[in-house]
């Protein structure tokens, strides 16, 4: 069988017999692949505690052609991520992440959206705790538009007409981004005041200061964010970590 030697991060791993797991990765020359992990269940199993969600590593692939389920003969572990792991709020953005990356990214070459996902684990795993939630909100905008879904901000999405710079402006989830007030008439949009939209062009360039959200702005933001992924990429699928992450049960009431 051909191999493949790749950089790659575990996006879930599935029990498939008494011994053996299945496991989905996040490649970057290669897209998501499954692949089996034979005696990964074993005590004394050659991948060890490696395969775990949101690892980071260097997987060896036996590539059966025509077939989607290859062989996983290595995993070699660079990075566990265990900040993630003490924190309900920052594993909850990560999972989202993740799950977002194995339902929709290829499996085809598509390397931005692998460096996304892995740089974004990194800062996630070390952010300051009042960065945490607008960060999060950032990255997964970064991951929707880098798989080609990003949000028209500066034209109507109909008819192409420029908007002001500033602001309040018409938001239609099921679009792909603002309105004019003409094609906003009638099409069910979400209205975002000055104060909303100021903070999603932040959010949405990488190179901005995270904007300040209080707990309201950022109810909505993330209502307006778990919409959209659900629209333009969840295709009726089940979305179980975008729907914790959504509610947030780990944040007292």
């Amino acid at each position: 069988m051909p191999q493949l030697d790749t950089p790659a991060i575990v996006l879930s791993t599935i029990r498939y017999s008494e011994t053996s797991k299945i496991v989905r990765l996040a490649t970057r020359e290669h897209g998501v692949q499954s692949a089996i992990a034979k005696g990964a269940l074993r005590p004394r199993s050659r991948f060890g505690a490696s395969l775990q969600t949101l690892s980071e590593g260097q997987a060896r692939l036996l590539v059966k052609e025509h077939r989607e389920l290859h062989v996983l003969a290595s995993f070699d572990l660079l990075r566990l991520h265990v900040g993630l792991a003490g924190d309900l709020g920052r594993y909850a953005s990560a999972s989202t992440l993740a799950e977002v990356m194995l339902r929709f990214a290829p499996a085809d070459p598509h390397p931005p959206s692998y460096d996304l996902l892995r740089d974004a684990l990194s800062l996630l795993e070390v952010a300051p705790v009042d960065d945490l939630e607008a960060l999060a909100f950032r990255v997964l905008w970064q991951l929707v538009s880098t798989l080609g879904f990003a949000p028209e901000l500066d034209a109507c999405v109909r008819d192409g007409t420029s908007l002001p710079a500033e602001g309040a402006l018409a938001f239609s989830t099921r679009e792909g981004g603002v309105l004019c007030p003409s094609c906003a008439a009638g099409h069910g949009a979400t209205q975002l005041p000055t104060e909303a939209r100021a903070d999603l062009v932040a959010l949405l360039d990488a190179t901005a200061p995270l904007p300040p959200l209080d707990r309201r702005h950022a109810e909505a933001h993330r209502r307006l964010l778990a919409r959209y992924i659900r629209y333009h990429l969840g295709e009726g699928a089940e979305l179980p970590a975008l729907d914790f992450w959504l509610r947030r049960p780990w944040v007292a009431a």
